[in-house]
């Protein structure tokens, strides 16, 4: 799992969600939250005139461990653009204690699109497995092809 440290070293800025799959745990009480992203490992700088960014992005596997108390806000319903695979905004965390004195985390992920949604749960720790090699592009989210490659 990762630590204080390896935390604030992840940027997940529009980071695309393809999937969220809910793994029951042994204790039956807390399970395994697992995103399936397009992790944005680099953000490449406009070279030779280009105006805009290039990226370097890989699918990637974000396993929140010993999950508890989750609750999904998505409504692509009130929103007028393009159904598409949604992107974070920011992951905040707050610290938190148990009445039985296990320290986890409060985490909220905020989404940019759709816009207002989140996803919030307690958990211990995260793991972050990059499950191919980045592909270089100018897309901040890889076409099926690229993330079955």
């Amino acid at each position: 799992m990762a630590t204080l440290n390896e935390f604030s070293g992840f940027n997940w800025h529009d980071n695309a969600i393809h999937g969220i799959r809910i793994v029951e745990g042994e204790d039956g009480c807390s399970g395994d939250l697992v995103l399936d992203i397009d992790f944005i490992v680099e953000w490449l700088q406009p070279e030779g005139g280009a105006k805009c960014f290039r990226f370097r992005v890989a699918p990637t596997d974000l396993t929140f461990h010993q999950t508890t108390d989750l609750v999904i806000c998505i409504d692509y319903a009130s929103c007028s653009g393009a159904f598409q695979p949604m992107t974070i905004r920011q992951i905040h965390r707050e610290s938190i204690t148990y009445p039985s004195g296990h320290p986890a985390f409060a985490w909220k992920i905020e989404l940019n699109w759709p816009s207002n949604g989140f996803i919030s749960f307690h958990s211990p720790g995260f793991t972050q497995t990059v499950r191919t090699l980045p592909v270089e592009t100018d897309a901040q989210c890889l076409s099926l092809a690229q993330r079955n490659s």
